[in-house]
Parts: C-alpha cells; structure tokens; sequence
C-alpha cells in the first residue's frame, strides 16, 4: 500500500444522476484530486429536469427533496469544477454517461468546461483491465465503502486504477 500513494493519483470524476433515461440528469458529482483530496457537491435540478428514476434513488440513496433542500446551484458547481480541475484532463470508468450529464450541467449553467474528460481506458492497459474487476472488489473490502455515492465511487475508482498499476508493474 505504501507504494501506491507515492505514485501521481489521475483526477477521478464520477457522476451519480436522475436516471439513464435520455432525460437524466446530473445530481451528485465526486471528484478524487492527484493528492488525495476530495470534493462531492450534490446538485439542485434545472426547473425543466423533471425525470426521476425510483431505481436509480435506491441506489444511490438520494431523495429528490434532499437536492431541492441541500443541492448548489448548477452556476456554482459548474464554476467550482472548473476552479478545482481547470486545464486538467480528468477520468472518468462511465465516459458516455458522465460527458453527457456534465454536458448538460454546464450548458444548463451557460458557461464552458475548463478541463478535459476522458476515459478511464486511455490510461490502462490490457493487463489492467483484465484484472480491473477483482482489483475493485479486494479495494471495496479494504476501504469497507458502503455508501454509494459520487466522491466514494470517484475515490474507488482512484485507488483501484492505482492498485492495477502496482499489479501490472510488480508481476513485469
């Protein structure tokens, strides 16, 4: 363990959302910083977005009245991303849907990204992948993570990718 945490850490991004119905949108975002920090907002819905998925509550465990009551407003959180990951390129395990909810934050919020998102894969290889699914699970365990939400999933993936990568170098 001590290795992986002297190794540079990829800023992670993780979105959690209404649904994935093509009327989702973004209620939680997560991000897990290159040291270590973490920064989870929840997300006050546009008066227009009004798809709610009951499943997708379950999931993450999130109440609609609880973004009505707790959620920033989408001006602040899309300003706040930018000041936290301007110029960086930052990854994402869900790239389509996480584009498409950050798409939607920021165009609802009319101002520009100031940061790159990509896949998680471009960073991987096929050793990494491979193991990705079994890594996760033993890292889930150690972390005991039970709650489901944005800055865990963002910290999870975090940890994982950095724990493939010390697989894949020590086995080389």
């Amino acid at each position: 363990m001590e290795l992986i945490s002297q190794v540079k850490r990829p800023y992670i991004l993780d979105l959690e959302a209404s649904g994935f119905g093509r009327e989702s949108y973004p209620i939680e975002v997560g991000v897990a910083m290159e040291e270590g920090e973490r920064y989870c907002c929840l997300i006050h819905p546009d008066p227009s977005w009004t798809h709610w998925s009951e499943s997708a509550e379950q999931c993450h465990q999130i109440p609609r009245s609880t973004l009505m009551q707790h959620g920033k407003p989408l001006d602040m959180v899309a300003d706040m991303l930018n000041m936290l990951l301007e110029g960086k390129t930052v990854y994402s395990d869900a790239w389509s849907w996480d584009t498409t909810w950050l798409n939607r934050l920021f165009r609802q919020a009319q101002k520009s990204m100031t940061f790159r998102i990509s896949p998680l894969e471009m960073i991987m290889n096929e050793e990494q992948v491979d193991i990705w699914d079994q890594t996760r699970d033993l890292v889930t365990d150690e972390l005991n993570i039970v709650r489901h939400r944005a800055s865990n999933d963002a910290f999870l993936i975090q940890e994982t990718y950095l724990r493939t990568r010390q697989i894949v170098t020590e086995t080389a």
